[in-house]
């Protein structure tokens, strides 16, 4: 149906009801007590008394009280039969109201679905709809067409030059310092094609960290546009580690950029609940998250985060306690978020808190033993690894 047609329907179906309402309105004011009509309907009471008595199914007594009361109600008939009738309002006064709901209904109607529905939206039930978006998503324009379509398009001499430069390089820490300057620097390109050198030399040896170092490198190359190549590297990334905060993020980013807000909402809830807020993507997913879930038809707001373990409050209050009492009150939060990281994992905050309550309580070996296995959790992402080297150096290891 196309759009002039619908609002002919609509305002067809408003006025025609709206005839309705009014006529039973005008009927209903200026109708008449029918008086002859209940003369005939007492009667016919009046005769199947005089059966039933006839037939033994009332007592005398009974029917003598059933006439009486049929015949006040004739007395009472006849008497608004012959009473004048009582003037009527005249036909404005009477459509006064009728009017007045025609008038506030139709335009209220109209504008509250101008406000509310969709005009010139064509029908389309929902899973039609969510069929459109997902091959809007598949078929979305690679890398190369973006870029162009941006007006950066990748330097084919530059491609030519990197080439053996980067085919030089056999060393993955080499490639990975050199990603990360030339990324800090703003040669995407570059950045692009040393990343992919180093995935092309590790083959099966790369790890999740890799993967959404190439997608970033994509993403901030395209100025915000995951491409079908990122999304590629997202995948390998979320394949080797489920809880990558980062490719978690740009999958979301994705989903936002093509309509999906249901799947963004739920790649992104994790993260604006429980992820660091040290991290640049946590801010700016709590930041949006309303509005995705709003969007996405979803009852939800942010809850107040709170990170698990030992707070600085907590070791500050442990002061005013005796030593004993200090010491079982650290070790059992310690225990119990050693316990949680262990078989759930978290954010680096966790992490670099555990390792500092460890320092504090004089456990150098475990605090030593998080920290490698933190910095293997977190290898390949500068800001962690930073912040879990101050909580080392805190904690009295040497980072």
């Amino acid at each position: 149906m196309t759009g002039w047609e619908f609002w002919v329907v609509a305002l067809c179906l408003g006025v025609g009801t709206a005839l309705v309402l009014i006529r039973a309105l005008v009927r209903a004011s200026g109708a008449k007590p029918e008086g002859g009509a209940d003369l005939a309907v007492y009667k016919d009471q009046l005769a199947d008394i005089t059966r039933d008595l006839a037939r033994g199914t009332i007592r005398p007594d009974e029917a003598e009280r059933l006439r009486a009361e049929v015949g006040r109600r004739v007395l009472e008939a006849d008497r608004m039969q012959q009473s004048p009738p009582r003037p009527q309002a005249v036909l404005p006064i009477r459509l006064a109201p009728p009017l007045l709901i025609l008038a506030l209904a139709l335009p209220g109607a109209l504008a509250s679905y101008w406000v509310l529905g969709a005009p010139g939206y064509s029908d389309m039930a929902l899973a039609p709809r969510l069929q459109a978006l997902e091959d809007g998503i598949a078929n979305r324009p690679r890398q190369d067409a973006e870029l162009e379509k941006l007006g950066t398009k990748r330097d084919a001499a530059l491609d030519t030059r990197l080439a053996p430069e980067l085919a030089a390089v056999t060393d993955p820490t080499a490639l990975r310092d050199l990603f990360r300057q030339r990324l800090e620097a703003g040669e995407m390109q570059a950045a692009v094609r040393t990343q992919e050198r180093l995935i092309a030399l590790l083959g099966a040896n790369t790890n999740a960290a890799d993967h959404a170092n190439l997608a970033l490198a994509l993403v901030v190359e395209a100025q915000g546009y995951v491409s079908p190549e990122a999304e590629a590297q997202l995948r390998e990334t979320l394949t080797r580690d489920m809880s990558n905060e980062l490719a978690r993020y740009l999958v979301g980013e994705m989903f936002l950029q093509g309509g999906r807000f249901d799947k963004a909402f739920e790649f992104w809830r994790p993260i604006a609940e429980t992820g660091n807020p040290a991290a640049p993507w946590v801010a700016s997913i709590r930041d949006r998250i309303d509005a995705v879930a709003e969007a996405a038809g979803i009852q939800y707001a942010l809850p107040e985060t709170a990170s698990p373990g030992p707070t600085d409050a907590d070791m500050a209050n442990a002061a005013d306690m005796t030593p004993e009492e200090r010491q079982t009150m650290i070790e059992g939060m310690v225990g119990q978020l050693s316990d949680r990281l262990a078989s759930e994992g978290g954010p680096v905050e966790d992490w670099s808190r555990l390792i500092t309550s460890l320092g504090v309580l004089g456990r150098a070996d475990e605090a030593k033993a998080i920290y490698t296995e933190a910095k293997t959790k977190f290898e390949g992402r500068a800001a962690e690894l930073a912040a879990l080297a101050e909580a080392a150096k805190t904690a009295g290891l040497a980072p």
